[in-house]
């Protein structure tokens, strides 16, 4: 199979307030499950949960600082309180627990360190519950961290572009932030620098750039293509840039139309009557959907999709009948099922762009909205016709506004495992011939049996369903796209059952998958969670759902046994 130059890279690109159908019935402390997970790169704990104090009646804040300042030596802190050596930047109350989770950023000497964030839950009497997120140690022993020599910023945004090697077209202006970055065993200050463009070839880039001596450190493409074709910008001038159209929404009445998919599949379409036209604008849900042309150019958004008639029929019309009418479906699942009010829990606009490029063989994510190539018709039809796919790239989204999953290494994986769960869920909310396949609408079209990804059978696509056979190499941002397999196979088994690696898994349902994998992914993950670290919030998270003592509990813990996940 073609699957390694066309990995499934779905791109990344919808937290909990109440879960429909779920309920709080096991909302007490006897449910919060005894558990401590060390990170062994760093010896300091990366998940813990229990009774970690007694009752307080203090605000959830200052009971965290208080539990943070009493461990220092396990956080390995130093001399440094817990108020300045961690940031609170939200809080916010979990109907499921009637908790409060504070999400904190570490900090040294008010600069935040990469990737290391935390999330904590307090319960009403004041104890603290759960604390998950590894901590980067021993800062104030950092040689490096004493040195205050430092390009500026600037200067990094130079370095940066001349290692990308092309003179792109911005979608956002370049910008470097300060960290403190860990680089291996070494921890220094470095400039990420976001490079976010879509000429010569799309990407979304992020440097880091030692800020004392200006070497390049890391760096990775978290633009998520639906395909990976493991390809760098080509070197070339940008093409002509054309000015950016203002683009508002209509202001008209609401209508139905129709229209046919790219499968041929007829739907019904929500649309907008302004000034005797029909616009792809559906103001019916929380959020407002929109679809543009970009009419087989390269600028974002395009023109707002518009007809005569309301009947979508023509063959041009199908990638945005698809686009429309998936995004609308996405949106429905995620607001049904766990009442999120799009991908932000807050109404933000869902924005798809199709038509673009000629014969774009990808569709991705850019941050703000979802764009789709055609495909040549060989290798893929329009990409806006497979629901797994987009139900795919806006859980990415989901996952930005919730854990914030970094796109490298097991935190990338995990992150791209979850986008598969939430694309099949949403395939078979929709229930159009639903299955465990990803992809396999729009790939080589007219061949039967073939697909990007499979969530049942990894190894179908030369993806590992097991820990001992993980990549372990640097290529494709340590293997976010070849390392889901292991996640994607413990998803499957955790809804369906079997017997994998000798290890036996009660299946609970696809439901009570996405209920756990929902609240693993909103409450308990963090920017570097592990897969060790995901199975801890996992099972948390069932027995938040389900009770400590439950089956839930029990499947979840007997699925990551099986892909060797402990």
């Amino acid at each position: 199979m073609k699957k390694k130059s066309l990995a499934l890279v779905l791109a990344a690109g919808m937290a909990v307030t109440t879960f429909g159908g779920t309920g709080s019935a096991f909302a007490d402390s006897k449910n919060v499950l005894s558990t401590k997970k060390y990170n062994e790169t760093v010896q300091s704990p990366e998940f813990i949960s229990g009774d970690l104090t007694g009752a307080t009646g203090k605000k959830a804040e200052s009971v965290v600082f208080d539990y943070l300042n009493a461990a220092k030596g396990d956080y390995k802190l130093g001399e440094k309180s817990a108020q300045d050596s961690f940031k609170v930047k939200q809080v916010k109350k979990d109907a499921v627990t009637d908790s409060t989770v504070v999400r904190m950023q570490q900090v040294y000497e008010g600069v935040p360190v990469w990737g290391s964030t935390q999330v904590a839950h307090v319960s009403k009497d004041g104890s603290l519950k759960v604390l998950s997120g590894t901590v980067a140690p021993d800062l104030d022993k950092k040689e490096k961290l004493k040195n205050k020599n430092k390009i500026e910023g600037a200067k990094a945004i130079e370095i940066a572009q001349q290692d990308l090697g092309v003179t792109p077209k911005y979608e956002v202006e370049p910008k470097a932030d300060l960290y403190v970055y860990q680089n291996g065993e070494e921890t220094t200050y470095a400039y990420v620098v976001n490079l976010n463009f879509l000429d010569p070839s799309p990407g979304n880039y992020y440097y880091f750039i030692e800020a004392d001596s200006g070497k390049v450190l890391n760096k990775y493409n978290k633009l998520d293509h639906v395909a990976n074709e493991d390809k760098s910008p080509v070197k070339q001038d940008a093409p002509k840039q054309e000015a950016k159209p203002a683009v508002k929404p209509v202001t008209g009445t609401n209508a139905v139309g129709t229209g046919k998919g790219v499968l041929g599949d007829t739907k019904s379409l929500n649309t907008t009557l302004s000034s005797s036209s029909y616009y792809l604008q559906d103001n019916t849900r929380g959020a407002t959907i929109f679809t543009y042309d970009a009419k087989n150019r390269t600028t974002l958004p395009g023109t707002l999709w518009v007809d005569a008639d309301n009947i979508f029929n023509a063959a041009y019309d199908a990638a945005a009948v698809d686009a429309h009418y998936y995004a609308g479906k996405t949106y429905d699942y995620y607001k049904a099922t766990f009442n999120r009010n799009s991908i932000n829990d807050a109404g933000a606009p869902l924005k798809s762009t199709v038509h673009y490029g000629s014969k774009y063989n990808n569709a991705f994510w850019n941050g703000s909205q979802m764009v789709y190539g055609d495909g040549d018709g060989v290798t893929f039809t329009s990409l806006s016709g497979g629901i797994d796919v987009i139900g795919h790239e806006l859980t990415h989204a989901v996952t930005e506004y919730s854990s914030d999953l970094i796109y490298q290494n097991e935190s990338g994986a995990l992150n791209e495992a979850i986008s598969d769960v939430f694309g099949t869920l949403v395939e078979y909310y929709d229930n159009r011939n639903p299955d465990w396949e990803i992809g396999e609408d729009i790939y080589t079209p007219g061949k039967a049996g073939d697909a990007l990804r499979s969530m049942s059978d990894p190894t179908k696509y030369g993806d590992p369903d097991h820990y001992s056979k993980r990549y372990t190499g640097t290529s494709d941002n340590g293997g976010v796209h070849t390392n889901s397999g292991i996640i994607n196979k413990q998803a499957y088994l955790l809804a369906n059952g079997g017997t994998h690696s000798g290890v036996t898994v009660t299946g609970i349902g696809k439901d009570k998958l996405g209920a756990i994998y929902y609240r693993a992914n909103t409450q308990y993950f963090t920017q570097s969670t592990t897969f060790s670290q995901a199975r801890a919030g996992a099972v948390q998270a069932a027995a938040d759902l389900y009770g400590a003592t439950s089956a839930e509990v029990a499947a979840v813990k007997q699925s990551f046994s099986a892909v060797g996940v402990n």
